[in-house]
Protein backbone atom coordinates (compact mmCIF):
# COMPACT_ATOMS: atom_id res chain seq x y z
CA UNK A 1 0.00 0.00 0.00
CA UNK A 2 1.64 3.86 -1.31
CA UNK A 3 0.87 6.61 0.61
CA UNK A 4 -0.86 7.89 -2.28
CA UNK A 5 -2.99 4.94 -2.80
CA UNK A 6 -5.75 5.91 -0.74
CA UNK A 7 -6.91 8.78 -2.71
CA UNK A 8 -7.54 6.34 -5.60
CA UNK A 9 -10.31 4.99 -3.10
CA UNK A 10 -12.18 8.26 -2.08
CA UNK A 11 -14.54 9.85 -3.58
CA UNK A 12 -14.81 12.60 -6.17
CA UNK A 13 -17.64 15.28 -5.61
CA UNK A 14 -18.78 15.11 -8.99
CA UNK A 15 -21.34 18.26 -9.44
CA UNK A 16 -24.90 18.01 -10.92
CA UNK A 17 -24.27 20.51 -13.59
CA UNK A 18 -20.74 18.05 -14.37
CA UNK A 19 -23.39 15.38 -15.04
CA UNK A 20 -25.50 17.40 -16.76
CA UNK A 21 -22.52 18.48 -19.35
CA UNK A 22 -21.63 14.73 -19.93
CA UNK A 23 -25.61 14.08 -20.74
CA UNK A 24 -25.56 17.04 -23.09
CA UNK A 25 -22.39 16.98 -25.11
CA UNK A 26 -21.46 13.18 -24.70
CA UNK A 27 -18.12 14.41 -22.78
CA UNK A 28 -16.93 16.38 -19.53
CA UNK A 29 -13.29 17.45 -18.58
CA UNK A 30 -12.81 17.82 -14.76
CA UNK A 31 -10.18 19.61 -12.64
CA UNK A 32 -8.47 17.88 -9.76
CA UNK A 33 -9.16 14.33 -9.77
CA UNK A 34 -5.49 13.27 -9.52
CA UNK A 35 -2.95 14.63 -7.25
CA UNK A 36 -0.24 15.09 -8.99
CA UNK A 37 1.46 12.85 -6.19
CA UNK A 38 -0.88 10.06 -7.24
CA UNK A 39 -0.09 10.85 -10.95
CA UNK A 40 3.84 10.35 -10.49
CA UNK A 41 3.74 7.41 -8.19
CA UNK A 42 1.89 5.40 -11.07
CA UNK A 43 3.60 7.50 -13.99
CA UNK A 44 6.50 5.78 -13.98
CA UNK A 45 5.43 2.21 -13.91
CA UNK A 46 2.83 2.69 -16.72
CA UNK A 47 5.68 4.18 -18.97
CA UNK A 48 8.01 1.55 -18.15
CA UNK A 49 5.63 -1.16 -18.72
CA UNK A 50 4.65 0.68 -22.72
CA UNK A 51 8.57 0.53 -23.33
CA UNK A 52 8.47 -3.27 -22.34
CA UNK A 53 5.29 -4.26 -23.87
CA UNK A 54 5.30 -1.81 -26.75
CA UNK A 55 5.32 -3.71 -30.27
CA UNK A 56 5.80 -1.04 -32.56
CA UNK A 57 9.38 -0.94 -34.58
CA UNK A 58 9.05 1.01 -37.51
CA UNK A 59 10.25 3.99 -37.36
CA UNK A 60 7.56 6.95 -37.33
CA UNK A 61 8.21 8.01 -40.56
CA UNK A 62 7.44 4.98 -42.35
CA UNK A 63 3.56 3.85 -40.59
CA UNK A 64 0.46 4.68 -41.80
CA UNK A 65 -1.78 7.59 -39.95
CA UNK A 66 -3.14 4.94 -37.85
CA UNK A 67 0.60 4.04 -36.57
CA UNK A 68 1.91 7.61 -36.28
CA UNK A 69 -1.17 9.03 -34.40
CA UNK A 70 0.15 6.89 -30.84
CA UNK A 71 2.06 4.23 -29.56
CA UNK A 72 -0.80 1.63 -27.91
CA UNK A 73 -0.40 -0.96 -25.40
CA UNK A 74 -3.56 -2.63 -24.13
CA UNK A 75 -4.09 -4.22 -20.59
CA UNK A 76 -1.11 -3.38 -18.82
CA UNK A 77 -2.70 -4.44 -15.40
CA UNK A 78 -2.48 -7.60 -16.66
CA UNK A 79 1.16 -7.08 -16.35
CA UNK A 80 1.58 -5.24 -13.48
CA UNK A 81 0.20 -5.01 -9.71
CA UNK A 82 1.10 -1.66 -9.59
CA UNK A 83 -0.74 -0.67 -13.07
CA UNK A 84 -4.24 -2.64 -11.80
CA UNK A 85 -3.97 -0.69 -8.62
CA UNK A 86 -4.39 2.57 -10.76
CA UNK A 87 -7.23 0.94 -13.28
CA UNK A 88 -9.06 -0.71 -10.64
CA UNK A 89 -9.42 2.82 -9.01
CA UNK A 90 -12.86 3.03 -7.29
CA UNK A 91 -12.66 7.09 -7.26
CA UNK A 92 -12.65 7.10 -11.33
CA UNK A 93 -14.89 4.06 -11.68
CA UNK A 94 -17.68 5.89 -9.46
CA UNK A 95 -17.54 9.19 -11.75
CA UNK A 96 -18.19 6.30 -14.53
CA UNK A 97 -21.24 4.60 -13.53
CA UNK A 98 -22.67 8.68 -11.70
CA UNK A 99 -21.84 10.07 -15.38
CA UNK A 100 -23.21 6.70 -17.30
CA UNK A 101 -26.72 6.87 -14.74
CA UNK A 102 -26.19 3.05 -13.92
CA UNK A 103 -25.34 1.18 -10.73
CA UNK A 104 -22.27 -0.86 -11.68
CA UNK A 105 -19.11 -0.78 -13.95
CA UNK A 106 -17.18 -3.43 -15.40
CA UNK A 107 -13.31 -2.69 -16.59
CA UNK A 108 -13.77 -3.18 -20.63
CA UNK A 109 -9.96 -3.05 -20.83
CA UNK A 110 -7.07 -0.18 -20.37
CA UNK A 111 -4.89 1.49 -23.26
CA UNK A 112 -2.40 3.08 -22.54
CA UNK A 113 -1.96 6.15 -25.62
CA UNK A 114 1.39 7.80 -25.76
CA UNK A 115 1.84 10.24 -28.60
CA UNK A 116 5.67 10.59 -29.16
CA UNK A 117 7.54 13.30 -30.16
CA UNK A 118 6.52 14.67 -33.53
CA UNK A 119 3.36 12.02 -33.58
CA UNK A 120 0.88 12.68 -35.72
CA UNK A 121 -2.83 13.36 -35.92
CA UNK A 122 -4.90 11.47 -34.21
CA UNK A 123 -7.78 11.19 -36.75
CA UNK A 124 -11.67 11.69 -35.92
CA UNK A 125 -13.43 8.59 -34.90
CA UNK A 126 -15.57 7.32 -32.27
CA UNK A 127 -14.16 4.68 -29.98
CA UNK A 128 -17.58 2.15 -30.20
CA UNK A 129 -17.07 1.62 -33.44
CA UNK A 130 -14.80 -0.87 -32.30
CA UNK A 131 -16.80 -2.74 -29.60
CA UNK A 132 -19.57 -4.84 -30.25
CA UNK A 133 -22.09 -3.25 -27.22
CA UNK A 134 -25.91 -3.15 -27.18
CA UNK A 135 -26.25 0.21 -25.81
CA UNK A 136 -24.15 3.13 -25.14
CA UNK A 137 -23.50 3.15 -21.87
CA UNK A 138 -19.87 2.83 -22.47
CA UNK A 139 -17.47 5.28 -21.35
CA UNK A 140 -13.47 6.08 -21.39
CA UNK A 141 -11.85 8.11 -19.12
CA UNK A 142 -8.52 9.90 -20.74
CA UNK A 143 -5.70 10.68 -18.27
CA UNK A 144 -2.87 12.71 -19.63
CA UNK A 145 0.51 11.75 -17.21
CA UNK A 146 1.81 15.05 -17.26
CA UNK A 147 0.20 19.34 -18.44
CA UNK A 148 -0.45 19.04 -21.60
CA UNK A 149 -0.41 21.95 -23.38
CA UNK A 150 -2.12 22.55 -27.16
CA UNK A 151 1.31 21.61 -29.11
CA UNK A 152 1.34 17.78 -27.01
CA UNK A 153 -1.80 16.94 -28.84
CA UNK A 154 -4.74 16.85 -26.26
CA UNK A 155 -7.94 15.16 -27.42
CA UNK A 156 -10.61 17.35 -28.66
CA UNK A 157 -14.25 16.92 -28.72
CA UNK A 158 -17.44 17.53 -31.04
CA UNK A 159 -19.55 18.66 -28.48
CA UNK A 160 -22.94 16.88 -28.56
CA UNK A 161 -21.64 14.25 -31.36
CA UNK A 162 -22.89 11.35 -29.54
CA UNK A 163 -26.13 11.90 -31.30
CA UNK A 164 -25.12 11.50 -34.71
CA UNK A 165 -24.96 8.49 -36.57
CA UNK A 166 -23.23 9.28 -39.71
CA UNK A 167 -19.98 7.98 -39.77
CA UNK A 168 -20.16 5.38 -36.91
CA UNK A 169 -19.15 2.88 -39.60
CA UNK A 170 -15.31 4.77 -39.75
CA UNK A 171 -12.35 3.39 -38.08
CA UNK A 172 -9.08 5.30 -37.59
CA UNK A 173 -7.99 6.74 -40.82
CA UNK A 174 -7.19 9.46 -43.31
CA UNK A 175 -11.02 8.81 -44.41
CA UNK A 176 -12.42 9.36 -40.86
CA UNK A 177 -10.63 12.75 -40.29
CA UNK A 178 -11.24 13.68 -43.89
CA UNK A 179 -15.31 12.43 -43.93
CA UNK A 180 -15.88 13.54 -40.14
CA UNK A 181 -14.23 16.96 -40.48
CA UNK A 182 -17.07 18.26 -43.10
CA UNK A 183 -19.70 16.13 -41.88
CA UNK A 184 -19.23 17.69 -38.14
CA UNK A 185 -18.86 20.87 -39.09
CA UNK A 186 -21.74 20.68 -41.41
CA UNK A 187 -23.77 19.91 -38.09
CA UNK A 188 -22.30 22.81 -36.52
CA UNK A 189 -21.13 20.06 -33.53
CA UNK A 190 -18.78 22.98 -31.88
CA UNK A 191 -15.07 21.11 -31.99
CA UNK A 192 -13.71 21.67 -27.97
CA UNK A 193 -10.23 21.79 -27.99
CA UNK A 194 -8.42 23.26 -24.45
CA UNK A 195 -5.24 21.69 -22.96
CA UNK A 196 -5.31 19.49 -19.78
CA UNK A 197 -3.85 20.84 -16.36
CA UNK A 198 -2.16 17.68 -14.29
CA UNK A 199 -4.66 15.99 -12.95
CA UNK A 200 -7.07 16.80 -14.98
CA UNK A 201 -9.38 14.22 -16.63
CA UNK A 202 -11.75 13.53 -19.19
CA UNK A 203 -14.61 11.09 -19.43
CA UNK A 204 -16.33 10.56 -23.10
CA UNK A 205 -18.58 8.50 -24.80
CA UNK A 206 -18.27 5.59 -26.56
CA UNK A 207 -19.98 7.28 -29.48
CA UNK A 208 -18.92 10.75 -28.39
CA UNK A 209 -16.57 11.95 -32.21
CA UNK A 210 -13.08 13.24 -31.10
CA UNK A 211 -9.38 13.43 -32.31
CA UNK A 212 -6.45 15.06 -31.35
CA UNK A 213 -3.77 17.41 -32.88
CA UNK A 214 -0.16 16.36 -33.50
CA UNK A 215 2.77 16.36 -31.03
CA UNK A 216 4.98 18.92 -32.19
CA UNK A 217 7.29 19.11 -28.42
CA UNK A 218 10.25 17.56 -28.14
CA UNK A 219 8.33 15.06 -25.38
CA UNK A 220 5.97 11.89 -25.93
CA UNK A 221 2.51 12.99 -24.60
CA UNK A 222 1.91 10.35 -22.06
CA UNK A 223 -1.84 9.56 -21.45
CA UNK A 224 -3.22 6.51 -19.47
CA UNK A 225 -6.67 5.40 -20.25
CA UNK A 226 -9.32 3.25 -18.75
CA UNK A 227 -12.52 1.66 -20.37
CA UNK A 228 -15.66 1.43 -18.74
CA UNK A 229 -18.82 -0.44 -19.30
CA UNK A 230 -22.37 -0.77 -17.66
CA UNK A 231 -21.81 -3.59 -15.21
CA UNK A 232 -25.35 -4.98 -17.03
CA UNK A 233 -24.28 -4.43 -20.96
CA UNK A 234 -25.54 -7.14 -22.96
CA UNK A 235 -22.85 -8.16 -25.97
CA UNK A 236 -24.46 -7.68 -29.22
CA UNK A 237 -23.23 -9.56 -32.54
CA UNK A 238 -19.97 -8.01 -33.87
CA UNK A 239 -20.95 -5.32 -37.12
CA UNK A 240 -16.98 -5.32 -38.47
CA UNK A 241 -14.00 -7.17 -37.92
CA UNK A 242 -12.85 -5.07 -35.42
CA UNK A 243 -15.21 -6.04 -33.38
CA UNK A 244 -14.83 -9.41 -34.11
CA UNK A 245 -11.23 -8.75 -32.71
CA UNK A 246 -12.28 -7.26 -29.70
CA UNK A 247 -14.83 -9.67 -28.42
CA UNK A 248 -12.08 -12.28 -28.73
CA UNK A 249 -9.48 -10.30 -26.91
CA UNK A 250 -11.35 -8.36 -24.34
CA UNK A 251 -14.33 -10.46 -23.67
CA UNK A 252 -12.83 -13.84 -24.21
CA UNK A 253 -15.48 -17.22 -23.66
CA UNK A 254 -18.43 -14.35 -23.92
CA UNK A 255 -20.63 -14.65 -26.54
CA UNK A 256 -23.27 -11.82 -28.41
CA UNK A 257 -26.75 -11.61 -26.77
CA UNK A 258 -24.60 -12.78 -22.93
CA UNK A 259 -24.34 -10.27 -20.52
CA UNK A 260 -20.44 -9.34 -20.12
CA UNK A 261 -18.91 -11.02 -17.66
CA UNK A 262 -15.44 -12.63 -19.03
CA UNK A 263 -12.69 -12.80 -16.27
CA UNK A 264 -10.88 -9.73 -17.60
CA UNK A 265 -14.26 -7.41 -16.84
CA UNK A 266 -14.28 -7.40 -13.48
CA UNK A 267 -16.65 -4.99 -11.78
CA UNK A 268 -14.84 -1.74 -10.30
CA UNK A 269 -17.93 -0.13 -8.92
Amino acid sequence: MTLTRPELETVYALSRSDIAHFAQHGFVKLKNVLSAETIAEYEAEITDKVIELNTQEQPLDERDTYGKAFLQVTNLWQDSERVLEFVSSPRLARIAAQLLGVQSVRLYHDQALYKESGGGVTPWHADQYYWPFATDRCVTIWIPLQETPMEMGPLSFAAGSHTFEHGRDLPISDESERVLQDALAEQNFPEISEPYELGEVSYHLGWTFHHAPPNSTDIPRRVMTVIYVDAAMEISPPANANQVLDLASWMPGNQPGETISSPLNPVLY
